[in-house]
């Protein structure tokens, strides 16, 4: 197994590089980089913006010197640079790591991330890992309670299921299960805020926020029901939608499995149904289950939460990733990429040694490559 984890280890380096390449590189030609962005934050109040990036340069002084030489080519190259000084937008682009061919940057760039040095954030003046940090309880308390929740009912439920399939109760199941799954997580969100937040019929939880702004001065008890009492709507939010695909998932790998022969042998030697199901075929048929986990817990963590953190005014990476994007914040946007890539291999390669404690006769050890 030790030689298989170090393949694996080994393997994430070309993975990981060539996620930052492919996204380096498309980002290059997405436009109104960050020197556009300030740029176009500049305009209406040039004076005071110049002053605070040039050393004191005015706009009227800009627009005499934007047009001689080559000096004018530097301006042309963005939208909205025309009447600013060259120099000034030189200053821009050295400030922003821009004033270095492409493949420079990104080099430094990774050099800089080996070092989990991910380098400041153009537009907050913060450093990005103390921006993640900041971000994480929220979405941290989304991801972890919501695939908790998701997979402490859907397994349960898809293993009840299978056992009585084409039952009453897996009919009606069924149908509510596909009702959640086609409503998308953010206009059930608005449902219940309409519902249950002072929308239009009752108020029993709060609107905004992960805890109230009295939260330091509760008791421990008080914190816990505050901090759960704030959280609930958001986690049944994301909670619906991700019910339907687990539960049709451990419904149908434990239908197969239990038509197989040696659940008839089982059950031929007088086992119980119990010994039988939990026994012998709740080992097998969860494989595919624990395969999954890993990109169901990225995928809420850091991607599915955007929506609903706007919605209930939740400040944590989704939203932050976001505003990345839109802001072309790049330390942040490659950053925590490069972060959250690496944490998603890593969790890929701790879901394949669980399949070795669910069913030890798993053996990566003798794999090829």
């Amino acid at each position: 197994m030790s030689a298989y984890i170090i393949r694996r280890l080994l393997l994430m380096i070309p993975t990981l590089l060539g996620i930052m390449v492919v996204t380096f590189v498309i980002v290059q030609f997405v436009p109104g980089g960050p020197v556009e962005q300030m740029i176009a934050e500049l305009r209406g109040t040039a004076v005071g913006a110049t002053e605070r990036f040039s050393g004191g340069g005015d706009a009227g002084g800009s627009s005499q010197a934007s047009g001689s030489g080559s000096s004018g080519s530097v301006t042309s190259r963005y939208r909205g640079a025309q009447g600013l000084d060259p120099k000034f937008i030189q200053e821009l682009e050295a400030l922003y790591g821009f004033d270095k061919p492409a493949p420079q940057r990104f080099v430094e760039m990774m050099w800089n991330y080996l070092r989990f040095d991910f380098g400041n954030s153009y537009f907050r003046g913060q450093p990005v890992v103390d921006l993640v940090i900041d971000k994480l309880p929220v979405s941290i308390s989304l991801g972890l309670w919501t695939t908790l929740i998701t997979y402490l009912v859907s397994i349960p439920m898809g293993i009840r299921k299978a056992v009585s399939d084409g039952s009453a109760f897996d009919v009606w199941t069924s149908a509510v299960i596909i009702v959640g799954y086609a409503i998308p997580s953010f206009l059930f969100a608005i449902l219940l805020i309409i519902l249950f937040a002072g929308g239009e019929y009752f108020s029993w939880f709060p609107l905004r926020g992960l805890t109230s702004d009295n939260w330091s001065q509760l008791s421990l008890v008080n914190k816990v029901t505050d901090y759960l009492w704030h959280i609930t709507l958001p986690v049944l939010a994301m909670v619906v939608g991700g019910f339907a695909t687990l539960t049709m998932l451990t419904k149908n790998s434990f239908l197969d499995e239990i038509n197989k022969q040696y659940v008839l042998t089982a059950r031929a030697k007088g086992n119980t149904e119990h010994r039988v199901l939990y026994g012998h075929v709740f080992r097998n048929a969860m494989l595919i289950i624990v395969a999954g986990f890993p990109a169901a817990f990225v995928g809420i963590l850091f991607t599915s939460s955007l929506l609903i953190e706007v919605i209930f005014s939740l400040d944590g990476l989704g939203l932050l990733g976001w505003e990345a994007a839109i802001n072309r914040d790049y330390p942040v946007m490659f950053g925590t990429l490069f972060f959250f890539t690496l944490l998603g291999l890593i969790l890929g390669l701790i879901g394949d040694l669980m399949y070795t404690i669910i069913d030890p006769r798993i053996d990566f050890e003798g794999r090829p490559g």
